[in-house]
């Protein structure tokens, strides 16, 4: 008969402890839930006594991040800005094609026209 008992109470030692644990761990659960609920209650009532504002332009939003630890929101993109209208006037290749046209006439020597062909392209 005593053996029978030991594995019994083994399993009560187990079980027992088992219940412990998880026991341990709703309480911990339950206690960082309110804690969280209670954090976000004091914010709300924080931004509904400032008032609308725009916290982006007075830097409070970035200093509040900075004080609680956490990471930065992501940046706002902005529209990029409108593209240069097109040039007036002939093309790049238009004009490149009139100088090799001279040269080839020979109005303009090789050196005249590969000084005007850089300053065309920028180099």
């Amino acid at each position: 008969m005593l053996r029978r008992r030991r594995p019994l109470l083994r399993a009560a030692a187990v079980g027992g402890g088992a219940y412990i644990a998880g026991k341990h761990m709703a309480n911990k659960a339950n206690e960082q839930a309110a804690y969280e609920a209670q954090q976000d209650q004091r914010i709300s009532d924080l931004e509904a006594q400032q008032g609308p504002q725009d916290y982006q332009q007075q830097g409070y939003q970035q200093q509040g991040y900075q004080q609680q630890g956490y990471q930065q929101p992501p940046p706002q993109y902005q529209q990029p800005p409108p593209q240069a209208p097109p040039a007036q006037g002939p093309s790049m290749i238009d004009q490149l094609n009139q100088l090799n046209d001279l040269r080839t006439q020979g109005a303009l020597t090789d050196e005249e026209f590969a000084a005007a062909k850089a300053k065309l392209l920028g180099s």
